[in-house]
């Protein structure tokens, strides 16, 4: 099992971020560097839940997306997957930050295949950096809507 956690700051306040990541619109796409329309699909989704098939061409996942306003959490666990198995995941905290959010970011993966072992073993070393980079751009561009 490979775990990484990172902070990400954004103006936005706390229910603009959330917004932002639970947005499943057709637009997700374009917004969110690791998912390709041709690996987005929204299955189901309720007033603090999703269900949603998202990723590229390297990996995929179906996920349930589970969300909490009021204390500002984000779950997102693995259903399927090419490369995780069940037990990975996402967990974000959105914290409020004087002059916006700090999201909290930990990812947790459990390998399902050779390729998912071997992305595993460079979460540790560069996943922070990487993914942190891709939430900084996610969030720069919703700022700047």
């Amino acid at each position: 099992m490979a775990t990484t956690t990172f902070t990400v700051h954004t103006s936005l306040s706390p229910s603009e971020v959330l917004s932002v990541i639970t947005d499943f619109g057709p637009d997700r796409a374009r917004w969110w560097p690791n998912v390709d329309e041709a690996h987005f699909k929204l299955h189901d989704q309720g007033p603090d839940w999703a269900e949603v098939t998202e990723g590229t061409g390297l990996g995929w996942e179906r996920e349930r997306y589970s969300w909490d306003a009021a204390t500002g959490t984000v779950t997102i666990d693995t259903l399927d997957s090419n490369l995780w198995a069940p037990g990975s995941g996402w967990r974000y905290d959105l914290v409020g930050a004087g002059d916006g959010t700090d999201l909290r970011v930990t990812l947790t993966r459990v390998p399902g295949s050779l390729k998912g072992r071997l992305i595993a073993a460079l979460i540790p070393v560069a996943g922070a950096r990487a993914l942190g980079k891709q939430f900084q751009t996610v969030l720069r561009r919703a700022e700047s809507r």
